[in-house]
């Protein structure tokens, strides 16, 4: 089996190999992946992250030792909290997004392969202690950013991208879809029960859930919906004070740590 990492800050994963097909989820600096099959110039991957498959273009594939993919691990890892920060090698300068991976980490150096890199930013270590108070300061940096259909960065992040990047930070690695992020952590039965860092979830007219966002303190929820944004939250929903409406109904509430 075949192995890569990402050594660009973000990689487009689309539904088909084409340029053209919808993109279904990002590749975020040092996360990796195995390589299910080619296909021209098209890679179709498996994330280690979460299992998520999906196609990258050829040529931002960076392969990966099998020696190397096995001993990087999750638990090893460090994991940018910056929105924005940069590493630099000996020949090159790349800019990290919130959630990228830092392989070998040892507090202000990690490693790709055989190369070194110096971290410009902070950053929280596999062996730390993180709590839902890191969640929401992670969280709070990400106000205005855009909403984007397949997106995990803070130039654009769709609603399940979001809550999957905000619990990596801890450590807590959850599945890559609202519906999958459901199927996780413990039923909190009454929104009034709902504390910091509490998933919510919520559904369209089918019934299906199609929404996820997280939430904070004093009855408010921290989401993506055009831009990630704060609104307040009840036992019926998401209600939108501006247009004086609920924007989304609520389904399920879930605790994951």
């Amino acid at each position: 089996m075949k192995h890569g990492i990402a050594t660009i800050s973000t990689i487009p994963m689309r539904q088909a190999p084409g340029h053209r097909s919808e993109m279904v989820s990002q590749l975020l600096f040092g996360e990796t992946y195995e390589i299910l099959t080619t296909k021209n110039n098209w890679l179709q991957i498996k994330c280690t992250l979460d299992g998520y498959e999906g196609w990258i273009d050829a040529s931002q594939h960076t392969p990966m030792l099998e020696k190397d993919f096995k001993v990087t691990t999750l638990e090893n890892i460090g994991v940018a909290i910056d929105l924005f920060s940069s590493a630099t090698s000996t020949d090159k300068s790349v800019t990290l997004v919130t959630g990228s991976s830092l392989p070998f980490y040892d507090g202000i150096n990690f490693r790709v392969g055989k190369e070194k890199f110096i971290y410009n930013g902070q950053a929280v270590m596999s062996d730390q202690i993180r709590t839902v108070n890191m969640l929401e300061k992670v969280a709070l940096r990400y106000i205005n950013a855009p909403y984007l259909w397949g997106g995990r960065s803070p130039l654009g992040i769709d609603c399940s991208g979001f809550t999957q990047v905000l619990y990596k930070c801890i450590g807590t690695w959850l599945p890559r879809d609202a519906y999958q992020q459901a199927e996780a952590g413990k039923v909190v039965n009454f929104a009034e029960e709902a504390v910091l860092g509490d998933l919510a979830f919520f559904h369209n007219e089918e019934g299906k859930i199609t929404h996820v966002g997280m939430i904070l303190k004093d009855k408010k929820i921290i989401h993506s919906s055009g831009r990630v944004r704060i609104d307040n939250f009840d036992h019926f929903g998401i209600f939108d004070a501006e247009t004086k409406k609920y924007s989304h109904q609520l389904k399920i509430i879930k605790r994951m740590l």
